[in-house]
């Protein structure tokens, strides 16, 4: 079969706890060679493709360049640069400065400075440019997040990014972000979460193909108990797969294209794991059949690798990306993800290697984040209420 395309990763992140681990505990040359170890766990997962939606320091785009130039093997890759933000910040909260550049993003106060980080991304030789339309904020009242571009911003971005011959993609989880990305041109949308008629509308008129990117939250539903997540995480977000997928189902019957993707690359969805859920969601959340997520992951998602019609398929003259499955994916699409399914990986025609096992990682220097402990160590917490009460 055509191989896995995943549409929404992030390959330079290695797999944080925290965007205080991301943010503040990466260095940029030990971060590009992490980065090259797990790009071989993708390959024995059976993507032959992913789309990088954005990076800390360049990394995904140095990744990017040294698998082409075949100085190590890996995934063919598409990639962005650091995500475009305001200042009310993203899914980091009070973490995103007011001005600068942190982590994975860049922080553009005004017309001018998105124009100039749009071409500046052009420069350094991005495949797309991210924004990051909605975020979250304090005492926050609404479903999702909340949107921190205005509709004209967001013109000023894709309109640059287009006249450079480049595409923008809108990270948007809330009705008007994806309402107002369509409007603006944008060429992809990731997540589109929480869509109402309004968006709906907007998205089926201009047939922007949607990421939903829904493993992160499915995964964190379904076993955030057995790695200690909040259980109202756990129930918030299996809220936003159930008032997601009809209108993304909708959005899939109208004639949007909806791409596969797994937001792989956080301690919740580590790399070469859970690059297969994704059509899962598609399956049991969507009410698609088993070949319907199938084309998704390979055919469809090949938009995000802007190769689309050159490879996703298997056909005389598309680009060899494929893999041999033991097993029928046709009829379960969660075979994809059972230990010894993929036999063999083809990228561009040629096998890499997946049966040498990979070495064992050690701990690296200051990479992770080290918290004093769980719970603050009250008397309570330590003797035991009984036990407090004699102290006293």
């Amino acid at each position: 079969m055509p191989g896995l395309i995943d549409a929404h990763c992030h390959i330079s992140f290695d797999e944080p706890y925290s965007n205080d681990e991301l943010f503040f505990h990466r260095r940029e040359g030990l971060a590009a060679i992490v980065a090259g170890h797990n790009a071989q766990k993708l390959l024995r997962a059976g993507v032959t493709g992913f789309f990088d939606a954005d990076t800390i320091f360049n990394v995904s785009l140095d990744l990017r360049d040294a698998i082409e130039g075949g100085v190590i093997p890996g995934p063919r890759m598409t990639c962005g640069g650091n995500a475009l933000f305001t200042s009310v910040g993203g899914t980091a909260g009070m973490l995103v400065p007011d001005e600068g550049r942190i982590g994975y993003l860049k922080v553009t106060r005004t017309r001018d400075e998105i124009v100039t980080e749009v071409r500046q991304q052009a420069k350094r030789g991005v495949d797309w440019i991210k924004i990051h339309v909605t975020g979250l904020i304090p005492r926050q009242r609404e479903e999702g997040e909340i949107q921190v571009w205005t509709l004209d911003e967001l013109r000023v971005a894709a309109d640059t990014a287009h006249d450079l011959g480049l595409p923008i993609v809108g990270h948007c989880r809330n009705a008007s972000s994806t309402r107002d990305a369509a409007r603006a041109g944008f060429d992809m949308i990731l997540h589109a979460t929480y869509m109402d008629e309004e968006a709906l509308e907007a998205v089926i008129q201009r047939k922007v193909p949607i990421v939903p990117t829904l493993t992160f939250q499915a995964v964190l539903a379904d076993h955030g108990d057995k790695v200690g997540a909040s259980p109202y995480l756990q129930k918030l977000f299996a809220k936003e797969i159930a008032e997601s997928s009809v209108q993304l189902r909708r959005a899939y019957d109208a004639g949007v294209p909806l791409l596969c993707g797994t937001e792989s690359g956080f301690s919740i969805t580590p790399y070469g794991e859970w690059h297969w859920r994704e059509l899962q969601v598609f399956v049991d959340n969507l009410g698609l059949t088993p070949a319907q997520a199938l084309i998704c992951a390979t055919r469809e998602s090949a938009r995000a690798l802007r190769l689309e019609g050159k490879v996703g398929t298997l056909e005389p003259g598309r680009i060899a990306d494929v893999i041999l499955v033991r097993g029928d994916p046709l009829a379960d699409v969660t075979l994809l993800g059972k230990p010894g399914a993929i036999a063999r990986v083809f990228v561009g025609g040629r096998s890499l290697d997946i049966d040498t096992p990979l070495p064992s990682r050690l701990p690296l220097p200051s990479w992770r984040v080290s918290n004093y402990s769980a719970i603050p160590a009250t008397r309570a917490a330590t003797l035991g209420h009984g036990e407090e009460l004699k102290q006293q």
